[in-house]
């Protein structure tokens, strides 16, 4: 299994790895617009001014009885879906790569996180708690399905095609995200031509959302499939497991390297992504509608970007595409502190300048990262690559949360995620990666 078995396949079986890679590429068409639409344009927004409805006078909500800014409430609710991702994946990804059986794991966790998006048409009034147990189960989720899927790709791709497969799921991805956005914009802006007011037009771009993501998954269950072990691995109790695989990864301190300096600036994308809407709402004075134009540019050019990017790769490596990457989201999220309120078009160009490189730094990692996995370790390996990638980031949403709390400026906040890409290329230069590919028992491209 792995990676040796994609290249000893007989010839006659390369239509149907093709198929199955089209197969993969739905997943990030189906789970897409998950990202896009509800934890990227609507649900932060929205969950906020839900939360500020259901607030004491001093602008508190208090659940639990634990006091929260109601403008902080959308940002710890990330970070509470991720570390419950975090206890999560791990055992998932052993149970995956002991029995071989990724695809009905993938289907559960695909399926739980579409129905409590598509759940999301409830959260209306002052149910902020509902919205922040709903987004907790669905991120959370989605975390463990993209775990699930990520691991897929050693296995349907040979080494020298890996950065263009992945980049090409990242492009469907984003392609997806840009078709829903378009509906999205039309019903919001023209929510009273259909009879709706805003919160139900709101509801239904985010309910919408679960029910893509479940009718698309169904492609890729078709047509991915699983690959037994012959000789299944007795299963562990789930901390002896999370042990177990951390001693493994251990062997493989390259690999290691690696995802901590993915680890950093991941977490700096992944809180761009999921509190540029608030920072433009809150602090900028931007309607929902330029919100919304504004992601969809976003993922307009992210499909060219991503393409592009995995052109450079081609010629000047991953790791070095990578950096260049991080460097051009240093400048722009520093950018970003400048922007003047109420001046759309600067949050046009902001938006253009992370489109650029946003799927382009993800698809490379990701492929990147395949390299360094040992055979048969995929879905454990890539269950602490999604930790990094999501199940991780709950520092940068808490920095930028509690930034927020403490000053009461979203500028601050948004600057203050410039240390996670300068630490994140710093880790990342170091790292060896060809070496790093041949320790972990796995041919070298011929530019990595």
């Amino acid at each position: 299994m792995g990676t040796d078995t994609v290249r000893t396949e007989p010839a006659g079986e390369a239509a149907g790895r093709r198929r199955e890679q089209r197969g993969w590429y739905f997943y990030d068409w189906a789970c897409s617009v998950y990202s896009t639409s509800v934890l990227t344009v609507f649900l932060g927004p929205y969950l906020t001014s839900v939360a500020e409805s259901a607030a004491d006078a001093d602008g508190f909500v208090h659940p639990l009885g634990v006091p929260v800014r109601a403008g902080a409430f959308f940002a710890y609710s990330v970070s509470l879906s991720v570390i419950v991702a975090v206890l999560v994946m791990p055992l998932v990804g052993a149970a995956a790569d002991r029995t071989g059986r990724k695809k009905p794991l993938l289907g559960t966790a695909a399926y739980t996180g579409a129905a409590a998006t598509a759940g999301m048409f409830l959260l209306d009034g002052d149910r902020y708690l509902l919205g922040g147990a709903l987004l907790v189960v669905a991120n959370a989720a989605q975390s463990v399905a993209m775990m699930l899927y990520n691991s897929y790709l050693p296995q349907i791709a040979a080494p020298e095609e890996r950065d263009a497969v992945s980049s090409r799921g990242w492009a469907f991805g984003y392609a997806a995200g840009s078709l829903v956005l378009v509906a999205d914009l039309i019903l919001y802006t023209a929510h009273d031509s259909f009879g709706l007011s805003e919160s139900e037009a709101v509801r239904i771009c985010l309910a919408s959302a679960g029910l893509w993501w479940g009718a698309f998954a169904l492609v890729p269950l078709r047509r991915l499939r699983d690959r037994p072990r012959a000789a299944p691995r007795a299963a562990l109790p789930g901390r002896r497991q999370l042990a177990a695989t951390l001693r493994d990864m251990r062997r493989h301190p390259l690999t290691l390297a690696f995802l901590l300096a993915y680890l950093v600036y991941n977490d700096g994308i992944q809180t761009v992504i999921s509190q540029a809407s608030v920072y433009g709402s809150e602090e900028l004075g931007l309607g929902q509608s330029t919100l919304i134009v504004a992601v969809l540019l976003v993922q307009v050019l992210a499909v060219a970007g991503a393409l592009a990017l995995g052109r450079l790769a081609r010629r000047y490596g991953a790791k070095r595409t990578i950096l260049g990457s991080l460097i051009a989201w240093t400048l722009t999220l520093a950018a970003g502190y400048f922007l003047p309120a109420g001046a759309p078009e600067w949050f046009f160009a902001l938006a253009a300048g992370i489109g650029l490189v946003l799927g382009g730094s993800q698809a490379l990692s990701r492929s990147l990262f395949s390299h360094l996995v040992p055979p048969g370790k995929e879905a454990e390996y890539f269950a602490a690559y999604e930790m990094s990638d999501r199940g991780m980031s709950w520092l940068g949403p808490l920095l930028f949360g509690l930034t927020y709390q403490l000053t009461g400026s979203y500028r601050d906040a948004i600057i203050s995620l410039v240390a996670f890409f300068v630490i994140g290329f710093l880790l990342l230069a170091r790292v060896p990666v060809g070496r790093a590919i041949r320790d972990a028992g796995n041919p070298v491209p011929e530019r990595i």
